[in-house]
């Protein structure tokens, strides 16, 4: 150190703190900590493994079949309504793809503004789908029988709550068409009247059943059954559709032309009692159900009764043929008024004292000369062939709903009741039956079974066998007669039909008031019943007509209608004359 360096002192280090001890766990702890949670986590796993052992075995079959029936889901498969068919094979009635909508309310939170967008798309009112929405619950019908394309569009609203399930709608491809005879169904599909009520076993089908497996999302991953629908059987019927559409068209042109309450008619094969057609108006469009009038529901022909007048007149007269107790030459001396006790008889028209045979009686439609010939009859025989052509009784045809008609036993008649019973007053008949007692006549005297059914799923349908109720002698006499009557000198010049011999029977009958309960001089019934050609009888048509204004007569309403139906049913049918 040089000499005048001021001499510093040596610095003094700190003192050296003793290290600090490490914190937390000794090594030997932290390994005991390592040991148990190793040993806790193998026992952990084993017990896992214990449990999925126990589940994988003991309880595999319980839990699988409860996963299965959580994911497993059974469908109904709709089941066809068979079609029914006219005798050409058009549909008269069958099934199409429809779409019913349905709801859970509990789910709509605002049950106006979704019946709003919901309304015109379904074409339902929307109040009426509010008020539905509006009661809560977890299922309403909003619409049934709603069609693909109208569904389409109410499923791409993409409402909650809104739900589509296919089914079927039984459509009716003619409309109007034959409805009466054909008749309805109800929601759940089944027949509620006409054929489809009688013929509902036939034409159900037999739903399927398929069972699937879904997923979380609902989606099928697996089908375990499938078990298809099967169609019900299709029926194939005697009615002609053109026979049938200028039916209905004829009838209600002369309902409409005479102001009438309703008209009626049929077509038949006289040969064997096959319905070419059935006809009741004012009609209904089974298609439009919304606007649906139950009162013109009923196929009239076979559920209701009239008073047939003069129509019924082949019955007194082919009953005394057949019993020997006149010939068509037979002559009667009528006077203008016939009395007994307390009533009097007169004819249609008014007339001095005439004489007429058998055959002019029933051509000329007299009244009197039909009594004069009942009461040589006597009561008992015309009871016995009141019975014997099956009045008072069904005819059986394959149709439900017939009526037996109106007929008074021999014992229950009144001192005058031979004054009207003979010429039709005061006997309930239907048209059907009146119908059949006429093909007797024109088929030789055989009394046939009316069938609308032909074929069920291209089998024959049975039908029974007529019965002689006269024999073809007395059938040719009263045909002889009929044939008359549709001549210029009869009662039904305006049945004639061009190129063609007509038979037949024209009928006026006076109608109960239904204030007074006595017979009107103003509400009539007018009918006429005809068959054509008369020497071969293939058609057979029949026309009522229920209080028609102004003219009224048989002969003047009716006639004209049989012989529009009748032209056109035979050219229809190619018969030649």
């Amino acid at each position: 150190m040089p000499p005048g360096t001021p001499r510093r002192p040596t610095p003094r280090r700190p003192p050296r703190r003793p290290a600090s001890r490490p914190k937390g766990l000794s090594p030997r702890d932290r390994s005991r900590r390592i040991r148990l949670l190793a040993l806790g986590a193998i026992v952990l796993m084993v017990a896992l493994g214990g449990r999925a052992f126990w589940l994988g075995t003991v309880r595999a079959d319980d839990l699988s079949s409860r996963s299965l029936a959580q994911s497993r889901h059974e469908i109904d498969l709709l089941a066809q309504r068979g079609s029914i068919t006219a005798r050409d094979g058009t549909d008269l009635a069958t099934d199409r793809l429809a779409v019913d909508v349905t709801a859970t309310p509990n789910l709509i939170t605002d049950p106006q503004g979704v019946a709003a967008r919901l309304g015109p798309v379904l074409r339902r009112d929307p109040n009426e789908l509010a008020n539905t929405l509006a009661k809560g619950g977890t299922y309403a019908v909003l619409a049934r029988n709603v069609t693909p394309a109208a569904a389409d569009r109410a499923r791409d609203l993409g409402i909650a709550g809104i739900h589509f399930a296919d089914t079927y709608q039984r459509f009716y491809p003619g409309g109007m068409r034959a409805a009466q005879l054909l008749g309805l169904t109800g929601d759940e599909h089944q027949g509620i009247s006409g054929l489809e009520r009688s013929l509902d076993e036939t034409l159900t089908g037999t739903p399927g059943r398929r069972v699937e497996v879904r997923d979380v999302f609902q989606r099928p991953i697996q089908v375990l059954s499938d078990t298809p629908a099967r169609r019900g059987s299709d029926v194939k019927l005697t009615i002609d559709p053109v026979i049938q559409d200028q039916m209905e068209s004829t009838l209600a042109a002369t309902r409409e032309k005479y102001e009438a309450r309703s008209a009626m008619a049929i077509a038949m094969d006289p040969r064997d009692g096959s319905i070419l057609a059935m006809a009741t108006v004012p009609r209904y469009n089974p298609n439009r159900r919304q606007s649906f009038n139950a009162d013109l529901e009923a196929n009239r022909p076979v559920t209701d009764t009239f008073e047939p007048g003069s129509t019924f007149k082949i019955v007194t007269m082919a009953g005394a043929l057949e019993d020997g107790v006149v010939e068509p030459t037979t002559l009667f001396h009528l006077p203008p008024v016939y009395k007994l006790y307390d009533r009097e008889l007169e004819d249609a028209h008014e007339r001095g004292p005439v004489s007429l045979t058998a055959s002019q009686i029933l051509e000329q439609s007299s009244n009197i000369g039909t009594v004069k010939i009942a009461e040589l009859l006597g009561k008992e025989r015309i009871q016995a062939w009141i019975e014997r052509f099956g009045f008072g009784s069904r005819t059986g045809i394959d149709y439900p709903g017939e009526v037996e008609g109106l007929v008074l036993p021999a014992d229950r008649w009144s001192g005058t009741s031979i004054l009207n019973i003979p010429i039709g007053q005061g006997i309930g008949v239907s048209l059907i039956q009146l119908t059949r007692a006429f093909a007797a006549v024109a088929n030789g005297g055989t009394l046939v079974q009316p069938h609308v059914i032909n074929e069920v799923d291209g089998e024959p349908a049975p039908v029974p066998a007529g019965r002689r109720i006269m024999t073809a002698a007395t059938a040719r006499q009263v045909d002889g007669m009929l044939r008359k009557v549709v001549s210029t000198d009869g009662t039904a010049e305006l049945a004639q039909v061009k190129g063609y011999e007509v038979a037949g029977k024209t009928g006026t009958a006076n109608k109960i008031d239904p204030d007074t309960g006595e017979y009107s001089d103003t509400l009539y019934t007018s009918s006429f019943v005809g068959y054509v050609p008369a020497d071969d009888p293939q058609l057979l048509v029949a026309v009522v007509v229920d209080e028609p204004s102004g003219a009224y007569y048989g002969g003047d309403v009716a006639a004209p209608a049989f012989e529009e139906i009748a032209e056109l049913s035979l050219h229809s049918l190619r018969i030649l004359p």
